[in-house]
C-alpha cells in the first residue's frame, strides 16, 4: 500500500512537472492568442466607429468632418499619412442620392447664335424694287432741323385762257384760299413722312359735322381728327376741300390706330361709303391736286416725299377703309406706291 501511494505521489509528481510545463508553453500561446484577439477586437470598433461616422454623416453636416477623420486615424491604427488619392470624389450618402434622384434633370442650354453674324437680307416680293428706306426713331427726342420753308409756286391762273395756252399751273379744287392757308403752317422740316387717305363712312358731311362728332362722341381734345377734310356734294361742294386746326396748329391726328402713326401722318377724309359708293369724279382730281401740294410742302425725308398710303394699308388694326369701291389701283400708280 505504501509503495503503491509512492508511485502514484512519484507519478503525479512527474505529472505535475509535465502539467507545469505544457502549461507554461501553451499559457504563452493562450496570451498571444489573447493579444491577437484583443488587437482584432480593437480594430472591429475602430471598424465600427468608422462604419458609424460614415452613417451619421448623411444626417449632420456640422459633425460629419470631426468623426469621419476620426475613424480613419482609428482605421489605419494612428496613421497619419495623405491617401494616395486626395481628389477622388467622395461617395455620396443615401440622402444625397435620394435627393438627387427627386430632382428634375436641367435641360441642356442651347449655344448662343454668333452676335457678329450678319443677318440675312429678306428677299423682295415679286416684282418690287429696292428703294431706300425711311428710318423711323421710336424714341428720345428729335433734333429742331427748322421749319420747312414754303416752296415758290408758279403763278397760276384758275380761268379759260390759262386752260388754253397752258403757261400756268392751273387748279380747279385747290384755290388761292386753300393754298396761302397751307403755305402759312409752320410746318417742321422732316416731320409728316406719311399722307394717309379715308372715306368718312357716311354718305354726307362736312369738316363741321365731324369735328362735333369727334368731341362729342369720341372725346377727342382736338376735335376733328383728319387734317384735311373733301366734299361729296352733300353737306359740302363736290370736290371741295376743307383744312382741319389740327394742320394749321401743326398738331398729330387722331386718324390711325397709331399715337406714333398720328404724329408723323397727315389724314384726308373724302365724305362717302366707297363700300357702297365709288368716290365722286371731283373728289378724286381734288384728291389728286392736295396730295401733290402737300408732298411739295412737307419737304422730302432722308430724300423722299411723304409716301401715300390708303388707311388699311397702314393701320396697325384690320380695317376696310378707305372701302371696297375706292381706286386704290390710281392711288398706287400716281404716287408711285405700289403693292
Amino acid at each position: 500500500m505504501a509503495g503503491t501511494g509512492t508511485i502514484r505521489a512519484e507519478l503525479t509528481e512527474a505529472q505535475k512537472k509535465e502539467i507545469i510545463r505544457k502549461q507554461h508553453a501553451g499559457g504563452s500561446s493562450h496570451s498571444s492568442g489573447k493579444k491577437k484577439s484583443a488587437s482584432g477586437k480593437a480594430s472591429g470598433s475602430s471598424g465600427k466607429k468608422k462604419s458609424s461616422s460614415v452613417s451619421s454623416g448623411g444626417k449632420h453636416s456640422s459633425g460629419t468632418k470631426k468623426k469621419k477623420h476620426a475613424g480613419s486615424s482609428s482605421g489605419h491604427h494612428g496613421n497619419t499619412t495623405t491617401p494616395s488619392h486626395p481628389n477622388a470624389t467622395p461617395r455620396p450618402s443615401p440622402d444625397h442620392q435620394a435627393a438627387s434622384a427627386s430632382a428634375p434633370m436641367a435641360s441642356p442650354i442651347p449655344p448662343s447664335p454668333n452676335p457678329a453674324a450678319p443677318a440675312a437680307a429678306l428677299p423682295l416680293p415679286h416684282g418690287a424694287e429696292p428703294s431706300a428706306p425711311i428710318t423711323i426713331e421710336k424714341s428720345g427726342v428729335e433734333p429742331d432741323r427748322g421749319l420747312e420753308p414754303v416752296p415758290v409756286q408758279e403763278p397760276s391762273h384758275e380761268g379759260f385762257w390759262s386752260r388754253v395756252f397752258g403757261s400756268h399751273k392751273t387748279y380747279t379744287y385747290l384755290t388761292s384760299s386753300v393754298r396761302s392757308a397751307i403755305d402759312r403752317a409752320p410746318v417742321k422740316r422732316g416731320r409728316w413722312k406719311y399722307i394717309v387717305v379715308h372715306n368718312s363712312g357716311t354718305r354726307e358731311g362736312n369738316a363741321r359735322v365731324f369735328d362735333i362728332y369727334h368731341r362729342r362722341v369720341r372725346h377727342m381734345e382736338n376735335g376733328l381728327a383728319y387734317h384735311f377734310v373733301i366734299g361729296d356734294g352733300h353737306g359740302s361742294g363736290d370736290g371741295q376741300i376743307e383744312i382741319g386746326p389740327r394742320w394749321t396748329r401743326q398738331i398729330n391726328g387722331g386718324h390711325v390706330a397709331s399715337d406714333y402713326l398720328n404724329d408723323i401722318a397727315l389724314g384726308i377724309c373724302l365724305v362717302g361709303d366707297f363700300n357702297r359708293d365709288s368716290p365722286t369724279k371731283a373728289q378724286v382730281a381734288a384728291m389728286e391736286e392736295l396730295v401733290a401740294y402737300l408732298r411739295n410742302r412737307v419737304g422730302r425725308s432722308q430724300g423722299r416725299q411723304a409716301i401715300v398710303h390708303a388707311h388699311k394699308e397702314i393701320n396697325p388694326r384690320p380695317t376696310d377703309c378707305p372701302g371696297d369701291r375706292f381706286p386704290y389701283g390710281w392711288l398706287h400708280a400716281k404716287f408711285g406706291n405700289a403693292h
